[in-house]
């Protein structure tokens, strides 16, 4: 372990846990720990102050982040592509967003008078003019922390020969709960002799990891030519029609020596999977060691994923936290956490973290928490584990997951495989929770919603079931979940879930019919 690393350790042990992790930041994830550090922190910022600022701002700024709800898709999506057609720029795409906010790409410099690298932006599309100086300021530091999550590893870098293109995400979180997404591909540039690698990052309000990486295929393709080739490509994508679930859009562009190309681009039919690959995390996991963390998961215990891979860590966290739906984690996730903010793991509330497995030293000392290897090489992927995961669910419906998900072996890759996963997680919450509807009590029009907990777990049979439910109900995220429905005015409910819920008790009447 690197001495700054040790200090930086040694620094963040508290006298008096409690007051730090009370304290609330000034501003959000980017500003400060772009503003007070930079992007990268020097040696001498290491100490116990420079750690505890890092983390608890950084901590702070993400656990808020996780109020912003995602609303669950309807049933019915609209076609989108008529409103495409509209030549105002208030309609051109579907969703009434552009594609993305930003495409950088992000460098390592050598330093003067040193051996270390920084990542700095070499390239940004589009150029931001006009902007007040608040506004560039902001802007300034969202480039900073971008750079930030495109290299984790830090300073401490090698020219290269050989390097494996690798493509991964994370999230940006502001202080006022938005998120944007982050997309980036590093691979080795251009030249000749060793050199280090460099990467592309696009930014986007919009959550669909398999289309930009197809973007990046094509903005690769062209970078090969010469840089000046992006630009006429990103020019046309941010001004195409961003498709609705299961739409495609179709850019042109011109590339020399090969003349007009066509791209399609596609969105999954369900978009609220579009951002996941349950492939990833069924490859490094069994299924029985899946539903083992999905049973902390569900209890909002504290998990870390270890891998070598930044584009298995990033997959896998997200198809965690896709497990859950209808609910949507509600505390820290940080699918690649960079080195200089390491300290996040002391947090003692819970979170979804995804750690570079050289830094397991630093994570295996903490407790009360879940380690899970993704490696290759591992012998058992439970490097730390409270114990008690196999009993959290009831056994009776861990029995049926698993069986619905033995399913999966006969569906292809891609939207099958998401569906069939999905859907064997999405009948736990129907059979468990589905009935909550019916003890939201409203009064006068107009006036919300109150839910009858205690009614609500009392009328789950069989008490095994009711054991568990009593604790899931205490979660943020099912409090949350269930403050939406208070708010939401009495009638039929629609998206998925609903859907599965009204399939489920028509199944169930069924059943009692045929008994009698």
């Amino acid at each position: 372990m690197s001495e700054t690393v040790e200090k930086r350790r040694k620094g963040a042990q508290l006298t008096n846990p409690k007051n730090r992790w009370s304290e609330q930041p000034k501003g959000n994830i980017i500003t400060d720990v772009s503003e007070k550090h930079g992007a990268i922190p020097s040696v001498e910022d290491d100490g116990r102050q420079g750690a505890l600022k890092r983390f608890s701002a950084m901590w702070s700024s993400l656990r808020k982040g996780k109020r912003d709800r995602v609303k669950e898709p309807e049933l019915t999506e609209p076609s989108g592509m008529e409103a495409a057609e509209n030549t105002t720029r208030q309609h051109r795409y579907a969703s009434g967003q552009y594609f993305f906010e930003y495409l950088v790409v992000v460098s390592l410099k050598k330093a003067k008078d040193s051996n270390t690298y920084e990542p700095q932006i070499t390239y940004q599309f589009p150029k931001r003019d006009g902007m007040a100086r608040s506004q560039k300021e902001e802007e300034e530091k969202t480039l900073k922390a971008i750079t930030l999550f495109c290299f984790p590893e830090g300073i401490n870098w090698a020219p290269l020969t050989e390097y494996h293109s690798e493509t991964f995400s994370f999230v940006l979180t502001e202080i006022d709960g938005s998120r944007r997404n982050g997309y980036c591909r590093r691979l080795l540039p251009g030249g000749r002799g060793a050199r280090p690698p460099e990467a592309y990052c696009i930014i986007s309000t919009l959550a669909c990891f398999g289309l930009f990486s197809k973007i990046f295929d094509e903005v690769e393709k062209r970078r090969q030519i010469s840089m000046a080739m992006i630009y006429p490509f990103m020019q046309k994508l941010r001004e195409a029609p961003f498709p609705a679930p299961g739409n495609t859009v179709e850019i042109k562009s011109f590339i020399p020596e090969s003349g007009t190309e066509i791209i399609s681009l596609t969105r999954p039919l369900d978009s609220w999977l579009e951002h996941v690959n349950f492939a990833t995390l069924f490859d490094c996991l069994t299924d029985q060691q899946v539903l083992l963390v999905f049973a902390a998961a569900v209890l909002e215990r504290r998990i870390v994923f270890i891998a070598d891979e930044l584009g298995t860590l990033s997959q896998v966290i997200h198809a965690v936290a896709a497990l859950l739906y209808p609910f949507t984690w509600q505390h820290t996730f940080i699918s690649i956490v960079p080195e200089i903010l390491i300290d996040v793991v002391m947090a003692p509330t819970p979170y979804l973290l995804g750690v570079q497995k050289r830094l397991l030293d630093q994570v295996t000392d903490q407790t009360d928490l879940l380690v899970v290897d993704l490696s290759e090489d591992k012998k058992d992927p439970f490097i730390v584990s409270i114990g008690d995961e196999g009993s959290i669910l009831p056994s009776k419906l861990q029995a049926e997951i698993l069986e619905a998900l033995s399913k999966r072996q006969n569906a292809s890759v891609g939207e099958e495989l998401n569906r069939v996963v999905s859907e064997a997680f999405l009948q736990f919450f129907v059979k468990t929770v589905g009935h909550y509807a019916s003890y939201v009590k409203y009064g006068r029009a107009g006036e919300r919603g109150v839910f009858d907990k205690r009614s609500f777990y009392k009328a789950i049979e069989p008490k095994v079931t009711r054991h568990f439910v009593k604790k899931f109900i205490q979660t943020q995220m099912f409090d949350l979940f269930i403050q939406e429905v208070e708010q939401q005015q009495p009638g039929p409910q629609q998206g998925v879930f609903h859907k599965k819920i009204l399939e489920y008790q028509e199944k169930k009447k069924k059943e009692k019919t045929k008994k009698h």
